[in-house]
């Protein structure tokens, strides 16, 4: 995503702003807050979208449209510590402000099966979309009232977690009857076509946009139409996703999100509709270990520089420096020592090369480059030094 900008907010928000759009369980259940001494009552953060609204919201006439954000905060939330799930985790989030809504959508979810094809896992996910305009309609074709198709929307969401026959019961005790639970259960079996039929209108309209940009990006297969994604936050309007992992022993979402239109008029006149998801830590730590795709992140030292001598210690940080400004990772002893503890020092700190020179060696010019895997050696100008690595790499 170009034109992207990193957003680094608060951590604490008036609790009020939650209560208003985050949902009752985040809130009633999983929110971290107290009274602070200006007698506010405050909440650490458990998510960051409403963060994020009301920043874009106070700079919405300096800001150029669209607008593409990213963050990666740290959050929290009073929940069950579990596989996947702790209290405290890190999150990506990734959010598109304004232009065209299904262009927004394609791109944001692109950008998600992007950034797992990046480790090498995209043939282990399974996106799965919905559409709460569309549901809104269903649950209208019920004749729920919208408090009850609210409550409803809640069960639906636990509907994969707590099983068939409590989600049943549930529903039971939301006041629907055999016939209207007979319904719902039928309209998750039925494929998208089917639904688009009996529902038309924009929901289904945007829907279908969105999934042929998709198959213009080539995700086709990559996605599918699920009505059970309701997402829990109150604030999702229009487009809803998540994107589970396909393994047996990992089936979860890793990533969560969907489209915002009303957010930012909580904190003014202006209104731009939004779209975007988060994606923790831990979920992509298990994704990536399941699936044998953890990155090697042990970082290689390129090139450790040895100082001979107090004097010499300024020319080590002058061809660290170079070397560096060349694209080598570059490590620098703080001791002075011969050849042979400068390379020891080398090996322990895993480098590929030691570059080491004297008095004789510097007033020439000259390094000595060690290859230490090899147990080679070379002398070569020091300008050079650069070149001759990245040239035997």
């Amino acid at each position: 995503m170009s034109g992207d900008h990193y957003a680094n907010l608060t951590i604490l928000e008036s609790f009020e702003l939650y209560a208003a759009k985050s949902g009752e369980e985040l809130v009633n259940e999983q929110l971290y807050h107290f009274v602070d001494r200006g007698e506010r009552k405050v909440a650490i953060r458990p998510e960051m979208t409403p963060t994020l609204a009301r920043l874009v919201a106070g700079k919405f006439m300096e800001l150029p449209k669209p607008i593409r954000w990213f963050s990666i905060p740290n959050l929290w939330r009073y929940e069950k510590p579990q596989k996947g799930r702790l209290r405290e985790h890190w999150q990506l989030n990734i959010d598109v402000l304004g232009g065209e809504r299904s262009m927004a959508d394609a791109e944001t979810l692109l950008f998600a099966h992007e950034l797992i094809r990046s480790f090498g896992g995209d043939s282990h996910l399974d996106m799965r979309i919905n559409h709460r305009g569309l549901m809104d309609q269903f649950f209208g074709s019920l004749g729920l009232a919208s408090d009850q198709a609210h409550l409803v929307t809640k069960a639906i969401d636990a509907k994969d977690k707590i099983g068939i026959e409590k989600f049943h019961k549930w529903l039971g005790d939301l006041g629907l009857g055999t016939a209207e639970i007979s319904k719902i259960d039928s309209f998750f079996n039925e494929g998208f076509e089917v639904v688009a039929g009996k529902f038309a209108g924009p929901a289904v309209d945007e829907v279908k946009k969105l999934f042929e940009r998709l198959d213009d990006l080539g995700l086709r297969g990559s996605y599918r139409f699920d009505p059970s994604i309701m997402r829990g936050l109150n604030y999702y309007t229009g487009t809803v996703f998540e994107i589970y992992d396909t393994h047996p022993d990992n089936r979860r979402a890793m990533f969560g999100g969907g489209r915002y239109d009303n957010l930012l008029g909580l904190f003014g006149k202006n209104q731009l509709s939004g779209v975007g998801f988060g994606m923790g830590d831990v979920t992509l730590e298990d994704f990536l270990r399941i699936h044998d795709l953890v990155p090697d992140l042990s970082a290689a030292l390129d090139v450790w520089v040895g100082v001979p001598d107090r004097a010499h210690f300024k020319p080590a940080q002058d061809i660290a420096r170079r070397l560096r400004a060349e694209g080598l990772s570059v490590g620098v002893s703080l001791d002075e020592a011969g050849f042979g503890i400068q390379i020891k020092q080398a090996l322990k700190m895993g480098a590929r090369y030691a570059l080491l020179f004297g008095e004789e060696e510097w007033k020439n010019g000259k390094v000595v480059l060690k290859n230490l895997a090899k147990n080679e050696q070379l002398v070569v100008e020091a300008s050079e030094a650069a070149n001759v690595i990245q040239a035997k790499n």
